[in-house]
């Protein structure tokens, strides 16, 4: 059994519309640590959206600019929310595992499509011509390379799954 009392941050990872984003700010305030959405880093770096560097230099060049947005992350004792793409940069899962318990918010694919109405204009690092059943496939066996806790979340509210967490979590202790 990992002992996650090293590790001061909870790194979420997981597909757009998993949850990422909303869980991480909760999740945040029950654990009484700091929130960093790295999506927000990435716009604030480059001074434009997501979809604006999807557009003009491709999901490439974003997934380029994640990675060294996310070496960059140097915090302790805060909730991460990464973006969708992050689990493609092997350096950069490592690195945030140094201090962090990687955590898979697992939504299936019924849920996801529920959830995400803009998946043309979100600003995903995708080839063009990928679906999203496509995207999906792909990236299910990175997170799940990456994670130390998965949680289902397609039946939960946000709550649940950020107290999911906290149990997962605290049994590791």
């Amino acid at each position: 059994m990992t002992d996650y009392t090293s590790k001061s941050n909870i790194v979420l990872i997981g597909m757009p519309g998993s949850g990422k984003s909303t869980v991480g700010i909760i999740l945040a305030k029950m654990m009484a640590k700091n929130f960093v959405d790295t999506d927000v880093l990435i716009q604030l770096a480059e001074n434009r959206t997501l979809q604006e560097i999807v557009d003009s230099e491709g999901h490439m060049e974003l997934r380029h600019i994640e990675e060294r947005v996310l070496l960059d992350v140097n915090h302790r004792h805060h909730v991460i929310a990464t973006g969708g793409s992050a689990a493609y940069s092997h350096k950069a899962m490592t690195h945030l595992a140094q201090d962090g318990i990687i955590v898979f918010l697992n939504a299936d694919l019924s849920c996801l499509r529920s959830r995400i109405q803009n998946y043309e204009t979100r600003g995903l690092a995708k080839r063009p011509d990928q679906t999203f059943q496509d995207l999906f496939d792909e990236r299910y066996q990175l997170y799940t390379r990456y994670a130390n806790i998965i949680v289902d979340c397609s039946l939960l509210s946000q709550e649940e799954v950020c107290n999911k967490i906290i149990v997962e979590i605290r049994s590791h202790v």
